[in-house]
């Protein structure tokens, strides 16, 4: 049976068929694969991470089993230019142990030495610490011209200000950010929701979570899967509650939860917060995954409140009304009709999700027409919609990992280290996936979490950080063969927020348009090179249509491909 969106509403008063297991999973067959198309990819990926020096493993939990489910979710990683030299930079997030964290756990931030290595920096710019660490976001909230961090958890979140010397400093105190009570950060991202020119920032929060009173495996229903003894939740656990800060331009924010009307939407398990004008009316709205209850989209009312909208607009549940297990989200135009879709991750034994835009907001989930449902077998996390092999038409990365290493001695077909995935654009709607054509990197197993795309060697092409639980994390290097040509941009902010968090760039280009927007979070709690990637095909020059953060737009003609192109917002200083 299939329902139409505003359907979905009449299943919510059914919560007897959500509660067999603490994590949502419709159960549902792979759909059958097309034949091969036998086109060549050109891109393949080396995981240089050793070489390059990120060495430092990302602990969370122990290896062998989980306990609890602040064991099991993980966290984020950021490609960033804190020190404005042109390279991408690397932000590893890391967890901790019930137990006790090994010697050496922390976040690790990495300076690129533009050579293909990196430099431990993370001592040096002040950023040790322990803990569980949940996601980050990157803007300049104070427009001095660097970027700053802030970085979700469970026990407390973090605010970073960079000082432009290669240090960063704890203002979560003084900048207002400071929660009196004990709370499991998820999702965050900066976004200058009222348009004056500060970025001001939304934390999903994931659930309440105690460990003095927490149960063990196979306590209830909510604590086995298929009938394995696992760790509880999140079903059964009671949630978060997600917040809204408004940035006062002075380095301080303020809570204005309940002003804004966020607080008015039902409660879920929040996850991946992603920032962007989903509706093409010039304001930022935003989405929040959410796990195993119904995901979220807050549309912006443009007078400082937002409304929550998702059930109505077709991005809350999947195609037949049921919740899934929102993880990761890559937002882009997959269809090339300059709209933003949203690409989500879900659990093992359901499609993760492909919701294509109609232009005003409203959501189509083509996720089997599309071919994306032939993969049912792992658990998604970080995601992209990306451009692998520039040719024009962006692609679909995700990688995955399951939750649970106890099931796989009793049920060898799901195992807890599992493959990345890549769906190639086709054009048209359609995607097919790649088994073995994109390397060996792909197919490596690895109970991964969050990843960013960006280009950390800046040769053209889309490279990809990725998070792996009790190991360093992977960095895969894209080598790229092929003549098609590419193009980034890089927005400088002087009217609009300096980071120009929110600006819309649309690249024409052999007959093509494609729409993307500057980001602060995305994927798994992670957050991509702020240069925006648009490989062209064949074409060797292009269009762009600019509209910045406060809406101003400026049109750039005969843009030549194979450069990394700065524009800085005009009017202001």
């Amino acid at each position: 049976m299939t329902l139409g969106r505003r359907g979905f509403l009449g299943l919510l008063s059914m919560p007897a068929l959500l509660r067999a297991q603490g994590i949502a999973s419709r159960k549902v067959a792979p759909t059958s694969r097309a034949k091969a198309s036998g086109l060549p990819f050109d891109a393949t990926f080396v995981d240089i991470a050793r070489q390059a020096g990120l060495v430092h493993p990302t602990i969370y939990g122990p290896e062998d089993h989980k306990d609890y489910i602040i064991e099991t979710v993980g966290c984020g990683c950021a490609f960033l230019d804190y020190d404005n030299d042109g390279w991408m930079d690397v932000l590893v997030l890391s967890g901790s142990r019930v137990s006790g964290a090994p010697a050496g756990t922390s976040n690790r931030l990495y300076r690129n030495r533009r050579d293909g290595t990196f430099e431990d920096v993370t001592e040096k710019a002040g950023l040790l610490r322990t803990g569980w660490a949940s996601s980050v976001a990157v803007a300049d909230y104070n427009n001095d011209g660097y970027d700053d961090l802030f970085i979700t958890g469970w026990g407390r979140n973090t605010l970073y200000r960079n000082n432009g010397n290669g240090t960063f400093t704890d203002a979560t105190r003084e900048a207002g950010l400071l929660d009196a009570e004990e709370r499991w950060g998820a999702g965050c991202s900066f976004f200058d929701y009222n348009r004056d020119g500060y970025v001001d920032l939304f934390v999903s929060n994931y659930l309440q979570f105690d460990l003095k009173k927490a149960r063990k495996p196979g306590a209830d229903s909510n604590c086995t899967w298929k009938g394995v003894p696992v760790n509880c939740g999140p079903r059964g656990l009671p949630f978060g509650h997600h917040s809204l800060y408004r940035n006062n331009g002075n380095g301080t924010f303020t809570d204005v939860t309940q002003a804004s009307g966020i607080s008015k939407a039902a409660p879920g398990y929040g996850m991946t917060v992603v920032t962007a004008d989903f509706d093409n009316d010039g304001w930022p709205d935003i989405y929040v995954a959410c796990d195993s209850t119904p995901s979220l989209l807050f549309r912006n009312n443009h007078d400082g409140t937002f409304e929550e909208v998702g059930l109505l607009t077709g991005v809350s549940l999947s195609e037949d009304g049921m919740e899934q297990a929102g993880m990761g989200v890559g937002v882009g135009d997959i269809l090339l009709n300059g709209s933003l879709d949203i690409f989500k991750t879900h659990f093992a034994d359901d499609t993760n999700i492909l919701y294509i835009n109609d232009g005003k907001g409203n959501f189509e989930d083509r996720t089997v027409q599309s071919g994306l449902g032939v993969e049912t077998r792992f658990v998604g996390w970080g995601a992209g919609i990306v451009d692998l092999d520039n040719d024009g038409n962006p692609d679909l990365f995700l990688v995955t990992g399951n939750v649970y290493p106890e099931v796989e001695a009793k049920l060898p077909s799901y195992p807890f280290k599992t493959p990345r995935l890549i769906f190639r654009n086709l054009g048209g709607g359609k995607l097919e996936e790649l088994i073995d054509e994109a390397g060996p990197a792909i197919t490596s197993r690895h109970a991964s979490r969050g990843c960013a795309f960006g280009d950390f060697d800046n040769d053209g092409d889309i490279d990809v950080l990725i998070v792996n639980l009790n190991e360093p994390p992977s960095l895969l290097r894209n080598d790229l063969k092929g003549t098609h040509h590419w193009l980034k941009v890089k927005l400088i902010g002087t009217v609009s927020n300096r980071g120009a968090i929110g600006a819309r760039v649309t690249c024409f280009y052999g007959g093509k348009r494609q729409a993307q927007e500057v980001l602060s979070q995305s994927s798994f709690y992670s957050c991509n090179d702020p240069r925006l990637h648009f490989g062209l095909g064949s074409a060797m020059e292009a269009e762009l249509h600019i509209r910045w953060p406060n809406g101003a737009e400026q049109k750039l003609s005969n843009v030549k491909s194979g450069q990394i192109l700065t524009v800085r917002e005009p009017g202001g200083k």
